[in-house]
């Protein structure tokens, strides 16, 4: 069974020189910048480490919507917060709930840009028997044109902000009741008490394309008194942004996944056109010195199976060869078709086949279980309903003034 829950209505009004400017939001500020917020509402030095402390735990590891639940903080910093910050989570615009427990959810950020523009962005959990992982997404559309994934047909509208990534996790607890205060009343907590415990960045867009602000995002993440999980718990996905793995690896410190999906640059160049610019020699030369590799922290490789595209044996074994030397595992994934989409999943037998041969060089290859298709949340199916949604509206106000017969 598929479940929509139509929360929020789907039309905005532009900001315009008359509205007030829009309170700065405190949600995605990491304990340095908490402490210059501080700074200039005058709070002294000698308070403010514990203030940050205070501040970020009920931000991130209690929940609050409100200023008025941070209990321990003083009264006068409260309503000085308050009149100069904001809480707001972003808008549930539409909750999907699939048949196997998926959920996806359509998010709008807030208003941006000279006109307060509002966009969205799409985030899904999946829940497993051993983990509930949460993917988010770091831009609003992407830019890299990847012909196999349904995102990547929609252009690049914007970089989300560091508050705009923490905020589809505020979202994802909010709504699966993990919070401390929901968990206590929760007649069925999860094991371990806690449902989202992986996070990958493999939503929308290229988190390396955004690294400044996916950068402070996971270290608030990581935070032991923040969301508190560890970067071993956290994966990052690119497309092969060479220049920028060893930085992500020196500074962000999370587990890396490669969108790899062809053995030559042939192939690749088709199905991830980046390929063009950065070619799989110099992908591997990169991942050869990811910093932290170790069979403890192996590099994940993402290779959607496409039928006649890049699924025969010779394709496997040259895989292996690739990735000869990389402490590695390779997800292998069914295609997940999509209207419109130019390519068809290979057959069942010819992924186990791909499989064996990948098995047998010595490589874990799990065959990625297609999650949430009935509600277009699986791997590579991603795609803010934005674009649609407004063409909808075009279409209502152009058959309005429509003169009648």
């Amino acid at each position: 069974m598929t479940m929509t829950l139509d929360i929020s209505s789907r039309r905005e009004r532009p900001l315009t020189a008359s509205q007030p400017a829009i309170p700065r939001s405190l949600i995605g500020l990491t304990r340095e910048e908490l402490a210059e917020v501080l700074v200039e509402i005058g709070i002294p030095e000698r308070q403010r480490k514990m203030r940050v402390s205070q501040i970020f735990r009920w931000l991130y590891n209690r929940g609050v919507t409100s200023f008025v639940d941070m209990t321990d903080v003083g009264k006068p910093l409260r309503e000085e917060l308050e009149r100069r910050f904001t809480l707001d989570r972003l808008t549930i615009v539409e909750e999907q709930i699939s048949s196997d427990g998926t959920r996806k959810w359509l998010l709008r950020l807030p208003p941006s840009g000279p006109l307060g523009q509002r966009h969205e962005v799409e985030a899904v959990y999946i829940p497993e028997e051993d983990r509930g992982t949460l993917c988010i997404s770091s831009q609003v559309g992407c830019t890299l044109s990847c012909t196999f994934c349904h995102t990547g047909t929609q252009t690049l509208v914007r970089n989300l902000s560091a508050g705009e990534i923490i905020g589809q996790l505020l979202i994802a607890r909010d709504r699966l009741g993990e919070w401390p205060d929901q968990l206590a009343s929760n007649p069925n907590p999860p094991l371990g008490g806690r449902y989202i415990t992986n996070i990958v960045l493999m939503g929308m867009g290229e988190p390396l394309y955004n690294f400044d602000n996916v950068k402070a995002a996971m270290e608030i993440v990581s935070d032991n008194e923040g969301l508190s999980l560890s970067r071993r718990r956290i994966t990052l996905s690119t497309a092969g942004v060479v220049p920028m793995i060893p930085r992500a690896g020196e500074e962000i410190g999370v587990m890396l996944a490669i969108s790899l999906h062809g053995t030559t640059d042939e192939i690749r160049d088709k199905l991830v056109p980046l390929n063009k610019k950065y070619p799989i020699a110099e992908l591997m030369a990169a991942c050869r010195t990811y910093p932290g590799l170790s069979n403890a922290r192996r590099i994940t490789f993402e290779y959607v199976m496409l039928r006649d595209m890049n699924d025969s044996n010779a394709d496997a074994k040259r895989l292996v060869k690739l990735l000869e030397g990389i402490p590695a595992k390779i997800n292998l994934i069914p295609f997940n078709p999509w209207p419109g989409s130019p390519y068809e999943c290979s057959d069942w037998e010819r992924i186990e086949a791909f499989a064996e041969i990948v098995n047998r060089a010595g490589y874990a290859s799990p065959i990625r279980t297609p999650r949430g298709r009935d509600i277009m949340a699986a791997c590579g199916q991603l795609k803010s309903a934005s674009e649609r949604m407004r063409a909808k509206d075009r279409r209502i106000a152009e058959d309005a003034a429509a003169p009648t017969a």
